[in-house]
């Protein structure tokens, strides 16, 4: 297995980077979340899954440990491939995806394209107690599913705040008024915004 692949950044794009080892180029999948995270033409270190199959060995790359780690539960799941698994990573972060697991929360899973109902349910039941074990996620604080809390964020976004900034004085308003309304959601966020 190889572990991480620490070297010069030949190429870098959306779904795959080159990295030069030592002379030997790597071409390594990556998530969108990656991505963003790559500084470019860098040294760099990625760690690494290994997938081999009969006919191919494909080598998946992250900035961070923990969605590699994320990665590997979700590719154990019954239905969820390696690709499915990349498309996640690429949908949402990988803290929403566990967070997401750890609170049940179908609807967020279900809203990444080529999930479905079943799929999401699946990932749900079988990774639910390995995330809130492996990430330290206490199951009654885990986040609810809070639809308004995402239109709102939408909002916000599309108002020119970014999703960052957005979420910790949103996160805040539904802890303290679990069942506020989008609209008085993003009223008391642009208060203090």
């Amino acid at each position: 297995m190889i572990h991480s692949i620490k070297g010069q950044l030949v190429e870098k794009n959306p779904t795959n980077v080159v990295v030069d080892c030592n002379g030997v180029g790597y071409f390594i999948h990556i998530s969108l979340h990656t991505y963003a995270l790559i500084p470019s033409s860098e040294a760099v270190r990625l760690y690494t899954h290994l997938q081999v199959k009969e006919d191919s060995h494909t080598l998946f790359g992250f900035w961070e440990q923990s969605e590699r780690e994320i990665f590997r539960l979700l590719i154990s799941v019954s239905g969820v491939g390696a690709s499915t698994a990349r498309t996640m990573l690429s949908s949402l972060e990988p803290k929403q995806i566990s967070e997401a697991i750890a609170a049940g929360d179908v609807g967020t899973i279900q809203s990444i394209k080529g999930i479905g109902a079943k799929t999401a349910q699946r990932v749900i039941l079988d990774l639910k107690d390995k995330i809130i074990k492996v990430f330290g996620f206490d199951e009654l604080s885990a986040p609810a599913s809070n639809t308004n809390r995402e239109e709102a964020l939408s909002a916000l976004e599309t108002l020119g705040y970014t999703r960052k900034q957005s979420e910790k004085v949103v996160d805040r308003i539904v802890k303290e008024a679990p069942d506020a309304t989008v609209e008085s959601l993003i009223k008391l966020a642009l208060k203090k915004l």
